[in-house]
């Protein structure tokens, strides 16, 4: 008989990263955990298009 050997996965943590999205109608910032939880994406105004919402600070890289 072979014995078999079960290795045990350490699941790595998830890393979450807060995103914030706009609705394209109304113009409502949810983020995507907001989202998450909800059964369907969709907007309290009924529109399911959303955008990025992108930060205000442009980030600047120094050329090497």
């Amino acid at each position: 008989m072979v014995e078999e050997q079960i290795d045990e996965v350490e699941e790595a943590p998830v890393e979450t990263f807060e995103v914030n999205y706009s609705c394209l109608r109304c113009g409502t910032t949810v983020s995507n955990t907001e989202l998450s939880r909800l059964p369907e994406i969709k907007c309290i105004c009924g529109f399911r298009v959303f955008t990025k919402a992108r930060p205000q600070v442009v980030k600047t890289v120094k050329a090497i």
